[in-house]
């Protein structure tokens, strides 16, 4: 079941391979919004090929969320070696943190397909709140950049 629009988002703590250090949601409460992006990579060294270019314009789109005010998060369900990998192949400026169990994804109610976790995309508000969520399906894979963009901007 997907969470409710309003909902308090739920916190998490995970590495971001990108800058080398453990975040937590929490710290951007009451400061600025965030873009979460659940990304399913199948196996080490075999991402999705709509993750991998999806991941590419996310991160081409960065600064246009950074200038917004809010910030963005990839989640994947990978180790943190294997999100490091992630990082140098993209070459990605975002953050891009590892869920390896698997909780966070769980906790954002995103499904599960095939044994791994499926993609989603949500936009909270300053205060933590569910403003926008789009969960995967074979029709709409993702919520574009230009949409989670015109979401922040709305907030």
């Amino acid at each position: 079941m997907a969470l409710p629009l309003g909902q308090i988002s739920p916190d998490f703590a995970l590495w971001d391979a990108t800058h080398q250090r453990t975040v937590r949601l929490a710290n951007w409460r009451g400061k600025q919004p965030v873009v979460l992006l659940f990304c399913r990579v199948l196996a080490e060294l075999a991402y999705s090929p709509h993750q991998y270019a999806y991941l590419g314009a996310i991160n081409q789109a960065y600064a246009q969320f950074r200038n917004a005010g809010a910030e963005v998060l990839v989640i994947t369900s990978t180790v943190q070696r294997q999100g490091q990998i992630i990082v140098d192949d993209l070459g990605l400026t975002l953050p891009l943190l590892s869920d390896d169990s698997g909780s966070t994804f769980r906790a954002y109610s995103t499904g599960q397909g095939l044994g791994a976790p499926l993609p989603a995309q949500f936009v909270l508000d300053a205060q933590g709140r569910l403003r926008y969520g789009h969960l995967f399906s074979l029709l709409h894979r993702h919520a574009s950049p230009d949409t989670l963009l015109t979401v922040v901007e709305s907030l």
